[in-house]
């Protein structure tokens, strides 16, 4: 009798590592409901295959939200993320799907707010000049006002989701620096990956004091800046201006869907 106990025994132990090493029993993050939301680097722009239902907030299947709720398999998903999106659009039209129950939620926010369009046009058109003092505006702007709105939207997202993981996806660098290459100045191209890295450390210092996660994706994506020769971002594209200084779908899977497996 004591023998069959030992043996039921060892074998409870046996059957726990080996879910421990099969991956059963995973944390409810893994599979418990996601919610994505964001602006066009979570919604995929730039990616290509967008979903029709999603209008103009181009929702890509190769994004790496979708990317990562195809692998995982939540018990739901809610993709919310759209092109555009500043702190104010997340919380006025996409934070429906949160809840008690939500396990995981993703995010990328903040560089709308800080005019990032304007700055990529001004530099882009503009002489050297014209460009840093357009990114010392968006830098001003990033110290004095950005902190408020994004704790005003990472606060809601924690009342709303009270248990789950998130994790707040931070931007590129945009350019290889140091390299012969067709466009802008090395100048700008400087000032540009300077102000992506001010932005990354706001973004950073605000989601470290909510206990929230930021993935830093400069290091998935160093190697594949514009001017790389094997870029992952879209470089000004007059044809599809929309998609200029995008992830594309190789960024989405390689630049921003590892950060996110690793921090979800």
């Amino acid at each position: 009798m004591r023998r069959s106990r030992i043996a039921a025994y060892v074998s409870s132990l046996l059957l726990a590592a080996g879910a421990v090493l099969t991956g059963a029993g995973s944390a409810q993050a893994a599979t418990g409901p996601y919610v994505a939301l964001g602006d066009s680097y979570s919604s995929g722009v730039g990616a290509g295959s967008y979903i029709g239902s999603s209008g103009d907030c181009k929702r890509s299947t190769k994004a790496h939200p979708y990317l990562w709720a195809a692998a995982n398999s939540p018990s739901s998903f809610a993709f919310t993320a759209c092109s555009g999106a500043r702190t104010g659009d997340v919380l006025a039209g996409q934070m429906g799907p949160l809840n008690s129950a939500t396990a995981l939620v993703s995010i990328s926010v903040g560089g709308n707010d800080a005019g990032f369009a304007d700055v990529m046009t001004t530099c882009v058109l503009q002489s050297d000049s014209a460009c840093l003092s357009r990114i010392n505006t968006a830098r001003a702007y990033v110290d004095s006002t950005l902190p408020g709105k994004l704790d005003s939207v990472y606060s809601a997202i924690r009342a709303k989701a009270p248990s789950a993981r998130v994790v707040v996806l931070g931007y590129p660098r945009f350019y290889k620096l140091g390299t012969a290459c067709l466009g802008l100045s090395e100048t700008k191209r400087k000032a540009i990956n300077d102000a992506a890295d001010h932005l990354d450390a706001a973004i950073a210092r605000r989601a470290a004091a909510h206990s929230f996660t930021f993935g830093d994706v400069r290091t998935t994506f160093t190697g594949h800046e514009i001017c790389s020769g094997s870029s992952w971002l879209h470089s000004v594209n007059w044809l599809n201006i929309g998609e200029s200084y995008h992830p594309t779908a190789a960024g989405q899977s390689g630049g921003y869907l590892p950060v996110l497996n690793r921090a979800a």
